[in-house]
């Protein structure tokens, strides 16, 4: 069964979000609508409230590039998803397009995960494949990545995905807000949303350990 039948399937089972989209059916004769959540009341009004209509999955990457304020969104896991749009498609590989683009492969991993398929690399794994400039993100401490998770990941930090992650083999996450997030923003109940998952660390997190690596290396020399 392709991902967009069983996207399709989901929403018929009770499933209307996913990050910051409300994901909405046969309104006003389009087949699917998204919208950002806080704009959920001006989608259903005539001429969507005003809001900016958007036909097709084609323009999902560019309201997904940049935040209200203009700044470039440098993980699409962040919760600052600019408001004042709407968009209607036109059946299931549509609204699966326009997902993929503003949560990259986030309801193929969910499907994934529900069908016991799902692979996850452990921190470690992921370092020290790190090649270049990188590499020394390879030597950050145990202790060090427990602490840089907190500092970066999770809501607190507009990060709106469910870490799935470990250390290493045996070593799981500290207890922390971050480590315990459900992936769903706005406390809904998880049998209404599609979580966000992060599989493996992001781009982004690999150059935090890169610098607290170096911190760490840092100051340690500065003992000696």
């Amino acid at each position: 069964m392709s991902i967009a039948i069983q996207l399709r399937n989901l929403l018929r089972s009770g499933i209307h979000r996913i990050g910051e989209l409300k994901l909405q059916t046969d309104v006003y004769g389009y087949p699917y609508l998204i919208c950002h959540t806080a704009d959920a009341e001006l989608s259903t009004e005539p001429a969507f409230g005003g809001l900016e209509h958007h036909e097709g999955p084609t323009d999902a990457r560019e309201l997904s590039t940049y935040a209200e304020d203009g700044s470039y969104r440098f993980t699409k896991g962040q919760v600052n998803l600019k408001r004042g749009w709407v968009m209607t498609l036109e059946n299931e590989e549509d609204l699966r397009l326009a997902l993929d683009q503003f949560y990259p492969a986030c309801v193929g991993l969910f499907l994934a995960q529900q069908g016991g398929t799902l692979e996850i690399e452990t921190l470690r794994d992921k370092l020290n494949r790190q090649t270049g400039m990188y590499r020394f993100a390879r030597s950050i401490s145990d202790a060090g990545a427990q602490k840089l998770i907190q500092e970066v990941c999770g809501p607190a930090h507009q990060c709106a995905k469910k870490i799935l992650w470990q250390l290493d083999a045996g070593i799981p996450l500290d207890d922390s807000e971050a480590s315990r997030f459900n992936g769903i923003p706005g406390n809904l109940p998880e049998q209404e949303a599609i979580p966000l998952l992060c599989r493996e660390a992001c781009n982004h997190f690999v150059a935090e350990c890169r610098k607290a690596a170096k911190a760490e290396f840092e100051a340690k020399s500065g003992k000696a």
